[in-house]
């Protein structure tokens, strides 16, 4: 029997092309399935990571409502920020409170006497030790920086420095060492202490209840001083916190004589943003689920999460938590309608901000709880997102679920080639059978040709 070397060349068929289009049309029936299927399921999942990202937007817009301390800000006025600015937290009790700005806390400063050969001049070796209150530290000064640039530095440098800063200032009879303390107050006093060497560091010693030759006082360390309703309170800082329950006065200037306010208030304009702002996002994540939901009757296209169980559930829960009143707040400040917030008949938010802004005027601390209590709207909300939202929680099981059946899909494709293989072998197999027959059947054609037409005789 001869042997095939290329299929068909002995009947003339093309059998390479008849075998592929026999595994083609064998094969696409599957392969159309699995891609449609595998199709569905990445857009199922894409529209569940547009889910996530939505309900995700939603929860930031509940966390500044979900506690009654966050919802309800206080705004803080100063009758003169030349003098004093203020800020409040949610404990500071609405009032107004007369201030007097007595003294600002200072820095001591001090410069030492000009050295007339400039930052260059030698000065002495020895050790500076140098003190702001109770931080000190130790300078060691030696053949390598015994000038006054090289002192400046060595004391800027010192790793255990957290007590000064010095500078240099040259005018026209020399230049002076400039020493101050890093904390104001008068607590942070200096003093500079020199000891061994050649004794040329003497020169820059100091000490607050000695002679001051060596230095001029630029600056003096003072507390602050402030009278608050007639009551002096003093500090190293200019920052006074405490005296007034829940606010922070920064001093930033004396007024002698003359009395100032702060005025503590609801602040009743950032409580109405950031409502405004949850109805917006959450109109946001409801339009965006509507949509993955959706069903043209007219174009007959439907969103990628029509009819799902997650989608239907989460939506439904969502509508219960803003719907139920909170048992936190005060009558008649318990549900969202009560305070203007209403659903219309696209499922949207409305909101009627003269409502809210009276409910605010009547009741703040009501309203607040209607979001942030235990039991409150945002509080609720969030935890319900928490469900869906969590590691391991709805949305990832939903999403796993569909990822593991594109892997199924995967491995159906593979076992697809696999079969598509052995179906493109058993055509070759029978191809071949075939040429091999027509082969032998073109020579048994071409003897009898050939017998026929020699001549009888």
């Amino acid at each position: 029997m001869p042997v095939l070397r290329s299929p068909g060349i002995s009947s003339g068929l093309d059998v390479n092309a008849i075998v592929a289009q026999l595994v083609a049309a064998e094969r696409a029936p599957s392969a159309q399935r699995i891609q449609r299927q595998e199709t569905r399921l990445t857009t199922q999942i894409s529209a569940l990571g547009a889910m996530r990202g939505a309900l995700a937007t939603l929860q930031s817009a509940v966390e500044p409502l979900k506690t009654v301390s966050s919802f309800q800000t206080r705004a803080v006025a100063s009758s003169n920020e030349g003098v004093f600015t203020a800020t409040a937290t949610s404990s500071a009790a609405p009032g107004s409170f007369e201030i007097k700005v007595v003294q600002l806390a200072s820095a001591q400063k001090i410069a030492s006497n000009a050295f007339a050969g400039g930052a260059p001049t030698v000065v002495g070796t020895g050790t500076l030790s140098i003190s702001a209150g109770v931080r000190s530290f130790d300078v060691v000064i030696d053949d390598t920086n015994n000038t006054l640039a090289g002192i400046r530095d060595a004391i800027n440098t010192a790793p255990n420095n957290t007590a000064v800063r010095a500078t240099i200032v040259t005018t026209g009879d020399g230049s002076r060492l400039v020493i101050s303390a890093r904390e104001s107050g008068a607590v942070n006093t200096l003093q500079v202490v020199a000891a061994g060497g050649d004794g040329g560091l003497a020169a820059l010693e100091y000490s607050a209840g000695g002679p001051s030759g060596n230095y001029t006082q630029l600056a003096a360390a003072a507390d602050s001083l402030v009278r608050i309703e007639g009551f002096d309170v003093a500090g190293s800082t200019n920052t006074v916190s405490g005296a007034i329950d829940g606010v922070t006065l920064t001093l930033e200037g004396t007024a002698p004589g003359a009395l100032q306010t702060v005025t503590v208030g609801n602040d009743s304009e950032a409580s109405s943003e950031r409502i405004k702002k949850f109805i917006a996002d959450f109109n946001t994540t409801a339009s965006l689920l509507a949509n993955l939901r959706r069903f043209n009757p007219t174009s007959r296209e439907a969103g990628p999460l029509m009819g799902d169980a997650l989608l239907r559930n989460v939506e439904s829960d969502i509508r219960r938590q803003i719907a139920a009143p909170t048992t936190g707040a005060s009558p008649p400040y318990t549900t969202l309608a009560s305070i203007g917030i209403t659903t219309t008949k696209e499922g949207a938010l409305q909101l009627d901000e003269a409502k809210l802004n009276a409910a605010l005027a009547a009741d703040f601390d009501s309203v607040g709880r209607l979001f942030g209590s235990d039991d409150g709207i945002a509080a609720r909300l969030d935890a319900s997102l928490d469900r869906v939202l969590v590691g391991e929680g709805q949305l990832d099981n939903r999403t796993n679920n569909l990822r593991g059946q594109k892997r199924t899909l995967g491995t159906d494709r593979e076992a697809l080639d696999r079969r598509m293989v052995a179906v493109e072998a058993r055509y070759r197999a029978q191809f071949s059978a075939l040429d091999v027959a027509l082969a032998g059947l073109q020579s048994t054609a071409n003897f009898l040709t050939q017998q026929l037409a020699k001549p009888v005789s």
